[in-house]
């Protein structure tokens, strides 16, 4: 199945289906409990939320820059202080080439998925756009050979 807009992605990717898996802190939250619950989840960042609305994203690269490369303590340093809070959002019917683009320009690995209202309705990855187009690649590569060897 292949995926033109985000959305379209979005619904690939849902697991279990019907369910996306979004992870979110609060902006209070310690870093050592936001990078553990990182870790738990397998994934390079979490959504900040507070009262509802998206806030900032919170990342590996943020975890490095700010807090290692700054000698904080991850146990008294908050997400609010250190967190990506300019974060770039694309709507569900941004098209995946689009969102892929500014992936590469912004050089960013995580892109937010964001109604119009505002409701965040899902996380797109850098991993989550080379996984799919490698599919469709797949899928195409067969369907050569496919054509290829009936033919002959």
């Amino acid at each position: 199945m292949s995926a033109e807009t985000v959305a379209e992605l979005l619904h690939i990717k849902l697991v279990p289906p019907g369910v996306a898996r979004l992870v979110a802190v609060d902006p209070g939250q310690s870093v050592r409990a936001a990078t553990m619950l990182m870790n738990q989840h397998g994934i390079g960042s979490v959504l900040v939320i507070e009262d509802g609305s998206l806030v900032g994203i919170f990342t590996e690269r943020d975890v490095l820059r700010r807090v290692v490369a700054e000698s904080r303590p991850p146990d008294r340093t908050t997400v609010g202080e250190v967190m990506t809070s300019d974060v770039i959002c694309c709507q569900p019917e941004t098209p995946l080439d689009d969102v892929a683009d500014t992936m590469r320009l912004r050089r960013i690995r995580h892109v937010p998925v964001v109604e119009a209202d505002g409701h965040v309705v899902g996380m797109v990855s850098i991993g989550d756009v080379n996984a799919h187009r490698f599919a469709v690649c797949e899928t195409t590569l067969h369907q050569v050979e496919e054509y290829i060897f009936r033919r002959a």
